[in-house]
């Protein structure tokens, strides 16, 4: 659901082009001022795998606006993959040492600029949306002998916009804190009445 995430806000809130105006929304503010969303409307999935946990959104005062729920959305898509990308440095044992991000969520420099921060390395967007198909292109070049290996269909790459992390180790620990926090809670099981 973390890609969904802006898209349930933009509905949530009436907004015309629910993803496109839940991302426009949230790049208003600096950050979400304490609200989190856990955008668990079906379950948590990896790496957490828990279908029962619900959706949350916490830490709400009375000053919080429609903006900050939506960039709010925005963390939740940059926290939900530094939760993948966290157990792949583990369980690998190797220096990830940037990522590479593509689709639709990537037109948002907000979040591209979020998940450098979150992550803590180099994320390099890139300038074609759908980095799968272009790997089908290379492989399928490939098998039929355009290329003799798949560095020579590089050709087919264009240059890539870069997001350096540009906060402290210690607000980035701080963030990811608060938002295991709030997955906790999500993960609760309810307890019969």
């Amino acid at each position: 659901m973390s890609g969904g995430a802006l898209q349930w806000v933009g509905q949530f809130l009436g907004l015309t082009d629910p993803a496109t105006d839940a991302a426009k929304l949230g790049a208003q503010v600096a950050d979400a001022d304490g609200v989190t969303f856990i955008p668990a409307m079906a379950g948590l999935g990896a790496p957490h795998w828990k279908p029962s946990a619900k959706g949350l959104v916490c830490g709400l005062r009375p000053h919080h606006r429609a903006e900050h729920l939506a960039r709010a959305a925005i963390d939740a898509i940059a926290m939900q993959v530094a939760d993948v990308f966290d157990v792949m440095r583990r369980e690998s044992s190797l220096k990830l040492s940037s990522l590479h991000a593509e689709g639709g969520a990537t037109r948002s420099s907000t979040l591209m600029q979020l998940q450098a921060d979150v992550l803590g390395v180099p994320v390099y967007r890139s300038l074609q949306e759908e980095l799968s198909a272009l790997g089908v292109a290379r492989l399928g070049g490939l098998t039929l002998g355009w290329w003799k290996d798949l560095s020579s269909a590089e050709v087919l790459q264009r240059p890539a916009d870069t997001f350096t992390p540009s906060i402290a180790p210690s607000d980035r620990l701080r963030m990811r804190g608060v938002w295991q926090l709030a997955v906790n809670r999500a993960l609760l099981e309810r307890v019969p009445q």
